[in-house]
C-alpha cells in the first residue's frame, strides 16, 4: 500500500518529505512487527540487540559502556536492560577486578537458548519486506548513502 493511502494524504511538499515520512512510517511498522516478534520469547528488542551483541562476544564478557556504543538504539537504558536481563538469568553482572564501578557483562547458556531459539525464525522475520535481495540490498545501500 503506498504511503498516500496509509496516512490519508494525497500531497507531499516535495519527494524529500515524502520520502522522509515514508521512512518514517515504515520503521515505526517494523518495529512493531519486531516486538510481535520478541515478545513471544518473553523480551524486548533491546534486549534482544544486547543478547546479540553479547553473543558476538561470548565467551568473552563485555562492558556496559561498550554494549551502549554497539546499540541500535543509542537513547536505551542500558543498566535497566542488563537489570532485567540479569533477573531472567540471560546475563550475568560481575564488577570488573581492575575498575570497581564498572561490570563485565556476559551472556548465559539460558540467553544463548533464547537466542537459538529466534534464529531458526530470525528470516521470517528478515523478510518482512517483501523485498527481493536485490531489492533489499539496493534499499541497505540507499539507507547507507542518505546518512552520509
Amino acid at each position: 500500500m503506498k504511503i498516500e493511502d496509509e496516512i490519508k494524504q494525497p500531497k507531499f511538499k516535495d519527494p524529500f518529505q515524502k520520502a522522509v515520512i515514508n521512512l518514517i512510517f515504515t520503521a515505526n511498522w517494523l518495529q512493531h512487527k519486531h516486538q510481535g516478534f520478541f515478545k513471544a520469547a518473553g523480551i524486548t528488542i533491546q534486549q534482544f540487540n544486547i543478547l546479540r551483541i553479547l553473543k558476538g562476544q561470548y565467551p568473552k564478557s563485555i562492558s556496559a559502556t561498550e554494549i551502549k556504543s554497539r546499540m541500535l538504539d543509542k537513547n536505551s537504558d542500558v543498566s535497566r536492560l542488563l537489570d532485567r536481563l540479569v533477573a531472567k538469568n540471560l546475563v550475568t553482572r560481575q564488577v570488573c577486578p581492575n575498575d570497581k564501578r564498572a561490570a563485565d557483562i556476559t551472556i548465559t547458556e539460558d540467553g544463548l537458548t533464547i537466542l537459538s531459539t529466534l534464529d531458526k525464525r530470525q528470516s521470517e522475520l528478515d523478510r518482512v519486506l517483501n523485498l527481493s535481495e536485490e531489492d533489499a540490498k539496493i534499499l541497505s545501500d540507499l539507507l547507507d548513502k542518505s546518512r552520509g
